[in-house]
């Protein structure tokens, strides 16, 4: 196997589990991409962070630290001497992630110093590149310099078809229905669409910077609030590397209510989705109908667990909140219900000649497009990428409770939404048993704040994909650096095709299909 050459190589990191690090060279940095991409590999994320040789400080407890970061000037200023350059692969046997110096005198060095980037390999790296310049100015030997969450003020260079009767159509940043900004500029002939290309970066907060100005004690409260539709994931891969570089093992009640939450959070987003699409295709009955389920389920989640949006539930060293014998009965007899009422629906639409008309044959994405493209969670099952991180790279309390995948080969938008209400099916499912078997004991210990300079990961399949999370601590307890990735960086540009071929009407339905975050990738 050309992959076994690197992986003995690597160093086993904390955190997420089955997760090593090896430090490369130029020319390594490319033939190990390559080999990944030769085993079947794809691309999790990219990163930069400066160097800087911090001193162990004194353990303290994690609780007790407050205040912003200390030290972390250089990265933000640009005049650090040194910067590394990392990628992050899932491949068969986990994640190897590559960590590449690259020497500097400055910021005005950055657009002579280049990386070797991976667009060839895993196309896309291209945008997760560009993001790295605006981040962290550091420039890979990608041609495309188009700023991606910088926007210039001098406008954006979008591609242009051109030919008889090609028009386009530009839709967006600003749109109708209350969601995040992003443009797409159709080029089209009559209704049917030739090109799709999207212009995102409308809601860029510098998140990896606020992360700096906080204590490690406080991070997995912003990492929630990335994309707010998948808060559980986000923190709990926070959480789960920091936990790891503490050396922190968390009770076992606390990853029994971790995957409760996660799931829950799952079931949520998937009622709401299936609501949307059915609306979209002008079944507005099923709107009606999910809508209800799910703001039922939502409020016996404020019930039991004091939100409706699981934004604090996950903390360092376990959750913020049990669950109480009351009110586990509560929520099972709520999933119960979801499950029984959601199987109902999912024949509905089954039988819907109309729906299976707008459903069936739209925005597909074959499953071989899907694998060159390196899509990730429910819209790769849809495609026949059967990848999931509770199954594939489990962490406690998913070696126990094993989900089982729910993939289809057709990539449409039925599939899409088959997978969903399989999805709902099976995450009911594991809630109940989760409810049923709650360990007993604390559900929150201590977490000690690790040495500066320690590093790990955390890997959480959220209801979207995999969201993977990269940290370094600071000296005191602060945050070094935290890159927070969220699958909707590899499945966005699929989206561009998916669309090829379709209607500009059908985009609603398909774009919802995907249902993508924006600030996710809005940085």
């Amino acid at each position: 196997m050309p992959l076994a050459k690197w992986w003995d190589q690597a160093r086993q990191l904390p955190g997420a589990p089955r997760t090593c690090g090896l430090g490369v060279n130029a020319e390594t940095w490319s033939q190990c991409a390559g080999d990944v991409a030769a085993s079947g590999g794809r691309l999790l994320a990219m990163w930069a962070s400066a160097c800087d040789a911090w001193d162990n400080a004194d353990t303290v407890e994690i609780d007790d630290i407050a205040g912003p970061a200390q030290g972390a000037q250089s990265a933000r200023d640009g005049g650090s001497l040194a910067t590394e350059a990392y990628a992050a692969f899932l491949t068969d046997r986990g994640v190897l992630i590559l960590e590449l110096p690259i020497e500097r005198s400055g910021a005005a060095a950055a657009e002579s110093t280049h990386y070797p980037g991976l667009e060839g390999l895993f196309p896309c790296a291209s945008r997760m590149q560009r993001a790295m310049f605006d981040v962290s100015r550091v420039r890979s030997s990608d041609p495309d310099r188009r700023p991606w969450l910088r926007h210039p003020a001098e406008g954006y260079e979008l591609i242009r078809v051109a030919g008889d009767g090609v028009h386009e159509i530009a839709v967006g940043p600003v749109h109708a229905g209350t969601i995040e900004p992003g443009h797409f500029r159709f080029s089209v002939v009559g209704e049917k669409v030739l090109r799709l290309e999207q212009r995102l970066g409308y809601t860029h907060k510098d998140i990896e910077r606020r992360f700096m100005e906080l204590p490690l004690a406080e991070g997995h409260r912003l990492a929630a609030r990335i994309a707010g539709d998948c808060a559980v994931a986000h923190s709990w891969a926070y959480c789960q590397a920091l936990e790891g570089m503490a050396g922190c093992i968390i009770p076992p009640r606390a990853s029994a209510l971790r995957a409760l939450f996660l799931e829950l959070e799952r079931i949520a987003n998937h009622l709401g989705d299936a609501g949307a699409l059915a609306n979209d295709a002008g079944f507005a009955f099923g709107l009606t109908q999910f809508s209800r389920i799910k703001e039922e389920l939502l409020r016996t989640m404020s019930q039991a667990l004091g939100q409706r949006y699981l934004l604090d539930a996950v903390v360092p060293g376990g959750t913020q909140v049990d669950v109480s014998a009351e009110a586990a009965r509560s929520l099972a007899s709520r999933v119960a219900a979801i499950g029984r009422e959601s199987a109902q629906l999912g024949t509905i639409y089954d039988d819907h000649a109309g729906v299976r008309d707008r459903f069936t044959g739209a925005g597909i994405l074959t499953p071989e497009l899907a694998r060159r493209l390196g899509v990730l969670g429910l819209v790769g099952r849809a495609s026949g990428q059967p990848l999931d991180a509770r199954v594939d790279m489990p962490s406690a309390p998913y070696d126990v409770h094993v989900p089982a995948k729910v993939v289809r080969q057709e990539g449409d938008v039925a599939a899409r939404v088959a997978v969903r209400f399989g999805e709902i099916a099976e995450s009911c499912r594991l809630a109940q048993a989760l409810l049923a078997s709650l360990p007993p004991g604390a559900h929150r210990t201590a977490v000690r704040a690790p040495p500066a300079g320690s590093f790990a990961t955390g890997l959480i399949e959220g209801w979207r994909g995999p969201v993977f999370v990269a940290l370094e601590a600071g000296p005191g307890g602060t945050i070094h650096r935290c890159h927070p990735h969220d699958p909707s960086w590899q499945n966005w540009p699929a989206l561009e095709h998916a669309i090829l071929g379709n209607i500009v009407a059908d985009f609603p339905l398909i774009n919802k299909s995907f249902n993508l975050a924006y600030s996710g990738v809005d940085l």
